[in-house]
């Protein structure tokens, strides 16, 4: 296993994890430190082997290294994986719908188009840093808050500070908030 951490970090969330490896040059989840390619992340390792936890389908206690290989054939796992996709997927219709591109987005200052947001913020701080002209951020405007009028005073310091990771990680378009609330709840007395 590779370093995930840098050396003065202990701890992370797994989702925001992964955002900090996709870039070219990946960064510690904690502190957004650089990583140095081809360290073994010995302490990780060994936390991995010698924290216990529970299967949420059978409730049998596993090492955290050989939980992913007993969920794979655990049917009480499946079930429990399966009651929670019926609670969170509603009736989809099959009439196509009018959804934003949250993927994808141009350049407010240049031509340029079709940049992911880890691509945007890495060309606007390369090719655009000095620029001081008031822009609309694309990515804002792309969400259902965002206002595609409002025009940031500082559109590079805006997309380094709100933009260090993707919205898909941790918001579900299609489901209103009471929803999400009733999605959370049931999950709350599933997993207890």
């Amino acid at each position: 296993m590779m370093q995930v951490l840098c050396m003065s970090c202990s701890s992370f969330c797994s989702a925001c994890l992964q955002e900090c490896l996709k870039p070219k040059k990946p960064v510690c989840g904690v502190c957004r430190s650089p990583l140095a390619p081809g360290v073994p992340a010995v302490e990780l390792e060994r936390q991995i082997e010698s924290t216990e936890t529970s299967c949420h389908g059978c409730r049998k206690n596993f090492f955290l290294s050989k939980i992913r290989a007993h969920v794979a054939t655990c049917s009480k796992y499946q079930n429990y994986i399966m009651e929670g996709v019926k609670a969170t997927t509603k009736d989809a219709s099959l009439q196509p719908r009018n959804v934003p591109n949250r993927y994808t987005f141009p350049c407010p200052y240049c031509p340029e188009k079709n940049f992911d947001q880890e691509g945007l913020v890495e060309h606007c701080k390369l090719s655009h840093s000095t620029d001081t002209k008031s822009v609309v951020c694309p990515i804002c405007a792309s969400m259902p808050w965002g206002d595609p009028n409002y025009r940031s005073a500082n559109f590079i310091e805006h997309i380094q500070r709100r933009h260090q990771f993707s919205y898909d990680t941790f918001v579900d378009y299609d489901v209103d908030e009471e929803d999400m609330m009733n999605q959370v709840l049931q999950r709350s007395i599933i997993d207890q």
